[in-house]
C-alpha cells in the first residue's frame, strides 16, 4: 500500500510514453488478451510489421510478467499506461528486460486505439516493459518526437470500450511514477490497496484472429446501417458469411437484397455485383473508422 496526498494532479504528457500501432490490414495477426478487473481488452498485434517490438511485448507477457500489474498513468484525451508496475502481495516494479530497438514506421501512426512501447526521453531504442493505449489521434505529437513511437498493435473487438472506462476514472497523485494514477475505487484513510486499481490480471496469447479487413468493415457497416444490412445469409453450420465471386469478396443480405463487397481496395453496396454497386469508400479508410470502434 502506499499514502497519498489527495488533489486533482496537473496532467502533462509523458517523458516516457506508450504508443499503439495504427490500423493494419491483416488477417491472421497474433492476438493478446488483457483479462482487467474491468474487463477484456483484445489486441491484434503487428508482428510482421514490428517483429521485434512484438515479441518483447510477448515475451512479459508469455513469462507472467503482467500477470497482477496494473493501469499507473492516466491522462484523459492522450494516453493510459501500463505494463511498469506489478502487486501482488506488496507493490513492485516490473524487473526490465534489455531495451528494444525502435521500429517506428509512419504507415503505422499513433492513433486512436493503438497500442505502443514507452520509452525514455532522448532515447529512440529504450523501450522494455510499459506501453500504453492512445485515446486519441497523437500521430502529430508522437510520430514526431524521440524517433517516432513504434506502434505495434490495435485493440480490436469491444475493448475500446473498457479503455475508455479506464480513462474516464478519477485519478490521484500519488506522487513519483503515480502522479496520475486512476483509481477504480474511492480509497479510504488516503491508502491506495490493490482492491482500488485497474489490475490486469493476465496476458494471454490466443491463437491468430481469423477475422480478415473485409469482414471488420463488413461487421461495422452492419452496426451502421441495420436497415441495409441486416444480418447476412444464408449463416448456418456449414454456411460462409462472405463469399468469392466475379471478382469480388461480398456479403449478401437477403432480407434487404443488397450486396457489401471490397475489390482493388474499395469497399462497395448495391442490389447487384458489378453494375449495381456504388462505391462508399476505401478498405483501409473505413478499417480506420471500424478499429475505433473495437471491430
Amino acid at each position: 500500500m502506499f499514502s497519498i496526498p489527495f488533489k486533482r494532479h496537473c496532467l502533462v504528457k509523458l517523458t516516457m510514453v506508450f504508443i499503439l500501432a495504427a490500423p493494419a490490414i491483416c488477417s491472421a495477426n497474433v492476438i493478446a488478451r488483457m483479462q482487467t478487473s474491468l474487463g477484456v481488452i483484445d489486441v491484434q498485434l503487428y508482428d510482421t510489421e514490428a517483429p521485434l517490438t512484438v515479441a518483447n511485448f510477448l515475451s512479459y507477457a508469455k513469462s507472467g510478467a503482467y500477470n497482477n500489474s496494473f493501469i499507473h498513468r492516466s491522462v484523459p484525451g492522450f494516453i493510459i499506461q501500463g505494463g511498469g508496475y506489478v502487486w501482488t502481495t506488496t507493490l513492485n516494479t516490473i524487473a526490465a528486460n534489455p531495451p528494444v530497438a525502435n521500429e517506428f514506421s509512419p504507415s503505422r501512426s499513433n492513433l486512436r486505439g493503438t497500442i505502443a512501447m514507452a520509452k525514455l526521453g532522448g532515447d529512440p531504442n529504450s523501450a522494455t516493459d510499459q506501453w500504453f493505449f492512445n485515446l486519441a489521434d497523437n500521430s502529430a505529437n508522437l510520430d514526431n518526437q524521440n524517433g517516432g513511437f513504434t506502434v505495434f498493435g490495435q485493440v480490436v473487438n469491444a475493448g475500446m470500450g473498457v479503455v475508455d472506462t479506464i480513462a474516464a476514472l478519477p485519478i490521484v497523485n500519488a506522487g513519483g511514477a503515480f502522479a496520475s494514477l486512476p483509481l477504480a475505487t474511492a480509497v479510504t484513510n488516503n491508502t491506495v490497496q490493490k482492491s482500488n486499481l485497474v489490475i490486469i490480471k493476465q496476458v494471454s496469447v490466443l491463437a491468430p484472429s481469423k477475422t480478415n479487413a473485409a469482414d471488420r468493415v463488413f461487421a461495422y457497416l452492419e452496426s451502421l446501417y441495420p436497415d441495409k444490412f441486416s444480418p447476412a445469409n444464408p449463416v448456418g453450420p456449414n454456411s460462409k458469411v462472405s463469399i468469392r465471386a466475379s471478382g469480388y469478396y461480398y456479403r449478401y443480405y437477403a432480407k434487404t437484397k443488397q450486396y457489401v463487397a471490397t475489390a482493388n481496395g474499395n469497399v462497395y453496396r448495391g442490389v447487384k455485383l458489378g453494375s449495381g454497386l456504388t462505391k462508399i469508400g476505401t478498405l483501409t479508410n473505413l478499417l480506420a473508422k471500424a478499429s475505433v470502434l473495437g471491430y
